[in-house]
């Protein structure tokens, strides 16, 4: 078997052993039932996908409700094509509104309304419920803070630290 890796540059590649590939698995296996389970509460008593959730939870967080769409994108971690037509989604609830930027022509800001408040306030208790009954009413203490240092060490790895790297949030 060749163990050079693909790029070339990193040196021979190191297979994960068998107790990192069966944790590997259960992390995917774990994160993909955790995404669905809470996309569809919120389908259901909410009437929104998960990421429209988080959208208004970050402009309910912001100063004024309000933020550019290129910051909002970049703390979602999604596209700003995909941010754009989530955003004209919410525009069409009466959720969300946009504006142009005073400071910069080009760029935009989304705006939570009153009514998305109040549908935020309404879905925020059925949502921190499914949360809590999902995550963490199953972990003891010890394993909730552990989880929370291990989810720290992990973001600080993989945030990037080249502003000019290409990542799809900027696109």
């Amino acid at each position: 078997m060749n163990t050079a890796s693909p790029g070339g540059d990193e040196g021979p590649t190191r297979w994960l052993t068998a107790d990192e590939q069966h944790v590997w698995r259960a992390y995917i296996h774990a994160t993909m039932l955790l995404d669905d389970y809470l996309d569809r509460q919120l389908q259901r008593d909410a009437g929104m996908p998960h990421i429209y959730y988080a959208l208004l939870v970050q402009l309910a967080g912001a100063p004024h409700r309000r933020r550019r769409m290129t910051e909002l994108a970049i703390a979602l971690k999604i596209t700003r094509s995909r941010l754009s037509h989530a955003v004209a989604r919410l525009e069409k609830n009466g959720w969300v509104r946009r504006e142009d930027c005073p400071s910069d022509k080009r760029g935009q800001n989304a705006i939570l309304t009153e009514d998305g408040m109040q549908v935020l306030e309404r879905a925020a208790p059925g949502h921190v419920h499914a949360v809590r009954q999902a995550m963490f009413d199953r972990l003891t203490p010890q394993q909730v803070e552990q989880l929370g240092e291990i989810m720290r060490v992990l973001a600080e790895g993989l945030q990037p630290q080249d502003s000019g790297a290409d990542l799809p949030w900027l696109r």
